[in-house]
């Protein structure tokens, strides 16, 4: 009775936030009542849950599902003093389900959220079953060391601002679709908000290339044993199909499939047949 009226309260009140490691989490939990299988959602740079909007109801009907703001984007906190490095946010995702008293999980990430995903996997193998990468980042190097020492210079924040405002939340849209049409008014103004609230976001960005290492090296990828199912747009303009071939040869038990007129915004462009290759993968 008591786990039924828990999982009432998170039904009833998804939206929640958590402090790990100095900063706040943002996420949201859809328990499921009779499904002992929990998915974990993990968006890519510059997004947040709002990219998992329409894949999320076509998943909560079979699994539980975590979706979750990573630092400093969406909702999160974006505090200059926490390390954003892709194994501190790994470990601190890690403790998230800790406290959620989640034992195992299925992760499902786009873009850098795939790193994110990874890094958790590294740390503990046994802890997750299955992982969907969505057009996963890869073989990245860490920012050149010219770089990050500019970043010191004071109001840095401000000159990624700027990089940031040259083209736009709309012109960032139009890269990361196949086709323009698929871009909304709602789409815009979804992905604007999280950066118009005020300039401390740009603040924890500019720690963000600090602090984040380089990706995964293949040596790792090919210690991984967790089954991955790689799922790409075949006009992937931020991670190109090249990448996914890459971890499909590196990755021990991977396959991989292709979505045909799609760019890099899966979730956005291909929900539905998202989600049933999700639940086709997942047993």
């Amino acid at each position: 009775m008591k786990q039924l009226q828990y999982a009432e309260q998170f039904i009833k009140y998804p939206h929640h936030y958590l402090n790990i490691n100095g900063i706040d989490f943002y996420y949201e939990f859809y328990p499921h009542q009779y499904s002992r299988k929990t998915i974990l959602l993990i968006h890519g740079f510059l997004s947040s849950t709002f990219s998992f909007r329409y894949l999320i109801p076509k998943l909560t009907d079979q699994f539980q599902v975590i979706s979750v703001d990573l630092p400093p984007f969406g909702k999160s906190g974006k505090s200059f003093s926490f390390c954003y490095s892709y194994e501190n946010i790994a470990r601190s995702l890690i403790e998230l389900l800790n406290h959620l008293k989640i034992k195992e999980s299925i992760i499902v990430a786009h873009s850098m959220g795939g790193q994110i995903g990874l890094n958790m996997i590294v740390q503990e193998p046994s802890r997750f079953t299955q992982a969907v990468l969505l057009a996963s980042s890869g073989y990245l190097k860490r920012a050149r060391q010219p770089l990050i020492a500019v970043s010191y210079i004071p109001f840095f924040h401000l000159f990624v601002k700027n990089r940031l405002a040259r083209t736009g939340v709309l012109g960032n849209l139009e890269q990361v679709v196949y086709s323009p049409d698929r871009i909304t008014e709602e789409m815009v103004q979804g992905y604007l908000e999280p950066f118009i609230q005020s300039d401390e976001i740009f603040r924890g960005l500019t720690k963000l290339l600090r602090d984040r290492e380089g990706d995964l090296s293949s040596d790792i990828l090919q210690r991984i044993e967790t089954p991955c199912l790689l799922i790409w747009g075949d006009h992937d303009k931020v991670v190109p199909l090249s990448v996914g071939e890459r971890l499909q040869r590196d990755l021990k038990y991977a396959e991989l499939k292709v979505f045909d007129k799609t760019g890099h915004l899966i979730p956005e462009e291909r929900p539905e047949e998202t989600a049933h290759l999700i639940k086709s993968f997942v047993h």
